[in-house]
């Protein structure tokens, strides 16, 4: 039995590794529903990114989430104009516009809040989550103080209304837009991670930091920098998860911190690819199921995580062990 188990485990290995995963889940799907279209269809709506890289517990990410939403929604308001028109020209400048600044503003809270809340408890997981849950809290506060408790709507630019029918598949374009712009992010951080020097810097500095400023070079500022960027990553999906809700509140952030988290630790703390792949996974799981079971959909990420964990403790493709 130990020798099938090694040689199935040699021959996964060859074929593609854990990269096969999504594909195996995607095959079962296909025979377990019958239908190719509904197939089809909820296969391209679980396709989804989120991303991650630093070795800190934050839960104050999903505040940038909140945040970024809420910033892209005022703007898209003071654009409606804009977005009203017939002019896809100016429909992508507003959406580009309010993009842009829900990405600046996660730049510059990030930095406040890495450098403020962050960095005096690293290395100190448990502190780690207590100070990020506070100022999770806090956050939701000042949304509530500045947007109120009510639902604000967010407008969407004509062109992205609707969806594409192709036979009996239904593709709604909103969420191949989203697809499409998460993919040239994931594309643009795993270039920059693996093939530049600041990637080189930033991963041997998660290995071994002492190391690395041993050699000179100032690691604390570059950890700065990756954080910041996070927290506009964040923004950013708030910003395009509040277009695809069209109508949000303050507890967005919380109500999706778990499904991240459940991404980030399939996937491998400080991989990008571990995460892409684990966000694969947990798309695809909680749509299958979600049509196949509706009665688990909700415990699916749950026992998704469970079972990648006691097969792969460290996740499936993680950049430290």
């Amino acid at each position: 039995m130990n020798q099938l188990t090694q040689t199935l485990a040699s021959t996964l290995e060859r074929l593609g590794g854990v990269y096969l995963l999504p594909v195996i889940v995607a095959l079962i799907a296909f025979v377990l529903i019958g239908a190719p279209s509904s197939w089809v269809t909820l296969t391209v709506a679980g396709l989804s990114l989120v991303f991650g890289l630093m070795d800190v517990l934050n839960f104050g990410h999903s505040a940038f989430v909140s945040f970024g939403a809420f910033v892209a929604a005022s703007a898209l308001a003071y654009m409606a104009g804009w977005i009203g028109s017939e002019s896809i020209w100016l429909n992508l400048l507003a959406i580009f516009l309010a993009f842009s600044a829900a990405i600046a503003f996660g730049l510059i809270v990030g930095w406040f809040f890495e450098v403020v809340i962050i960095k005096p408890v690293y290395h100190d997981h448990l502190r780690q989550i207590l100070i990020t849950m506070g100022a999770l809290i806090v956050s939701e506060q000042i949304i509530l103080a500045v947007w109120g408790g009510a639902p604000v709507s967010v407008p969407r630019p004509a062109f992205l209304e609707g969806s594409w029918l192709i036979g009996d598949v239904t593709i709604e374009i909103y969420r191949a837009f989203a697809f499409a712009l998460a993919l040239a992010v994931y594309v643009a951080l795993y270039l920059v991670l693996k093939h530049t020097r600041i990637g080189l810097l930033i991963r041997a500095g998660v290995e071994n930091r002492e190391m690395v400023e041993a050699l000179g070079f100032r690691i604390d500022r570059l950890f700065v920098g990756v954080f910041m960027v996070g927290s506009a990553l964040a923004a950013l999906g708030g910003a395009m998860w509040a277009g695809y809700e069209t109508l949000i509140t303050p507890a967005l952030g919380g109500e999706i911190m778990i499904v991240v988290f459940i991404v980030v630790i399939i996937g491998g703390l400080g991989s990008v690819e571990g995460t892409l792949l684990g966000a694969i996974m947990v798309g695809l799981m909680a749509n299958y199921i979600g049509f196949l079971a509706p009665k688990l959909a909700l415990a699916s990420n749950m026992l998704l995580m469970m079972a990648i964990l006691l097969w792969r403790p460290n996740g499936l493709k993680p950049a430290v062990k």
